[in-house]
């Protein structure tokens, strides 16, 4: 049976994430400290203490995110049950990690850049006012047709294409609220305002991408030892060039995830595995993938559990 490896976007964090990792596994504080000593600040007692409306900053959840996957490996790693994968894929800001897993991008450089990241995304967020909107139970033609209606009022474009009848608009405030109403018109169960502090994976982004681009050019990016599934392309990457490209793209275009997961299925995957907060990306594989089995890694009694 072949297995992906799945890594949590932003949204997955939560006060006490890692707490019971780094009690039980020196391997993974040193991973949280040595994040800390990069980063300037203590994440481990950001993580552990909160306050909530400080890990969820962009520019600290998205560092805090990633270092909580990672210390989650490094226990497997400690305790001598590694995570062993055909393919990895994470969902946007989990892409990085995912590169971490198989080896592209070095821990401590991935620290640097979604840390780069995540403060590019909040300067794009305060150039402009815009936000995001999860649009459940339309199909995705339907949805387009909302979207092209809400664009009459700005910038919009469906970002996140995470599963059957689960997507994510983004854009322009006033055209983010209108496409909510005009899928609703059309059949929507839901359409949700996310808490986000903008447009990400939209064309507002654009100053991100630049400012992603200049730092994955200081990068030192090499072979994965397995694929990793791209967001954009949801095609299986290895070549460091793409990787390199793909990446700057990513949080300006939306994230192909429905494809990134069926192109896993017919690859032969039937095992998923998420790594680190939350348990979205596991719930999306049973959606989208026949037959899947999932499986989670977040906390200490995960990793004892695990075989």
């Amino acid at each position: 049976m072949k297995t992906a490896a799945l890594f949590p976007g932003q949204g997955a964090q939560a006060v006490g994430m890692g707490r019971d990792l780094c009690e039980r596994s020196a391997a993974a504080r040193r991973v949280f400290d040595e994040a800390g000593a990069i980063l300037g600040f203590d994440l481990a007692k950001t993580c552990f203490e909160g306050p909530e409306e400080t890990l969820n900053r962009t520019d600290t959840c998205q560092p805090a995110i990633l270092v909580h996957s990672v210390a989650a490996l490094r226990a497997m790693e400690e305790k001598g049950s590694p995570m062993r994968a055909d393919l990895a894929a994470g969902l946007s800001l989990g892409e990085y990690t995912a590169h971490v897993f198989a080896g592209s991008i070095g821990f401590s450089d991935a620290v640097r850049l979604v840390r780069r990241r995540g403060e590019a995304m909040q300067a794009a967020c305060e150039r402009q006012p815009s936000t995001m909107a999860t649009i459940l139970g339309l199909d995705l033609e339907k949805l387009k047709q909302a979207v092209a209606e809400g664009a009459a009022k700005g910038v919009l474009v469906v970002a996140n294409i995470l599963g059957p009848g689960q997507y994510a608009i983004s854009g322009a405030t006033p055209a983010v609220e209108a496409a909510g109403e005009a899928a609703k018109r059309l059949g929507a169960k839901r359409a949700i305002l996310l808490k986000v502090a903008g447009a990400f994976h939209s064309p507002l982004m654009q100053p991100a991408v630049e400012a992603l681009r200049e730092a994955l050019a200081k990068t030192v990016i090499r072979t994965p030892s397995i694929p990793v599934v791209s967001n954009v392309t949801a095609g299986a990457i290895t070549d460091p060039n793409s990787i390199r490209e793909l990446l700057g793209r990513q949080v300006g275009e939306s994230v192909l995830w429905e494809d990134s997961m069926r192109l896993m299925g017919q690859a032969g995957v039937k095992r998923f595995v998420e790594i680190g907060p939350g348990r979205v990306l596991s719930g999306l594989a049973k959606k989208t993938v026949p037959e899947a089995e999932t499986a989670n890694v977040e906390g200490w009694a995960h990793i004892e559990a695990w075989k």
